[in-house]
């Protein structure tokens, strides 16, 4: 299979050595990959470095995907970007890309469009941050629209239930796994949920 994520600090692995789920996963799972992450970048396309920006110029619109898989940006709550609305329609000159909403239509209807692959959104575990909830929860309204796959870590009961200690071990911080919380916590849930969705 070939992959390509698509995110910022948390698909990059800022805080474990550039190492993240991304390549557990691929080497895992006999997989190439293409990673396209940058810290501090929102989905909100605000400027060059927008999660919109960098797949539309910097990932090969004529690759063969298996999947395309979206980080469910932090900085975007962070920043407090607009949440915006759903949109009544599917075409990507309709979407207020400033807006979160906006922005991750567009990227489901470009990516969908230009790689002809499932589309797979994932959230971050639970932190203190009540607009991030609202992302999410959009999102899984987004899913209905789109028939998207979406990783929810935020709302999974058993993820939540983590021991203090583990948590410790996993976390660098509330947003950002080290490489004991990628490879022990996150990738597991992930390649399960994948492997489901993608029918492998």
């Amino acid at each position: 299979m070939n992959l390509c994520f698509l995110g910022s600090s948390v698909t990059l692995g800022a805080t474990s050595l550039e190492t993240s789920f991304a390549e557990y996963i691929a080497v895992r799972n006999n997989c190439t990959y293409v990673k396209e992450a940058v810290s501090g970048t929102t989905l909100a396309d605000n400027d060059k470095t927008s999660y919109i920006q960098r797949m539309v110029h910097n990932i090969d619109p004529n690759a063969q995907f298996d999947a395309f898989i979206c980080q469910l940006s932090t900085n975007d709550a962070s920043s407090a970007i607009p949440l915006g609305e759903i949109s009544s329609s599917r075409n990507l000159e309709d979407f207020d890309t400033k807006t979160v909403l906006g922005a991750l239509e567009y990227i489901i209807v470009y990516a969908d469009t230009t790689w002809h692959c499932p589309v797979v959104f994932y959230t971050g575990t639970q932190y203190d941050s009540p607009a991030y909830g609202k992302m999410v929860e959009q999102l899984l309204k987004l899913q209905e629209k789109y028939e998207i796959g979406v990783i929810d870590l935020w709302n999974d009961a058993e993820m939540n239930q983590v021991s203090e200690e583990d948590y410790k071990l996993y976390m660098f911080d509330g947003i950002h796994p080290t490489q004991a919380g990628y490879l022990n916590w996150w990738t597991p849930k992930m390649e399960a949920y994948l492997y489901d969705y993608l029918g492998q």
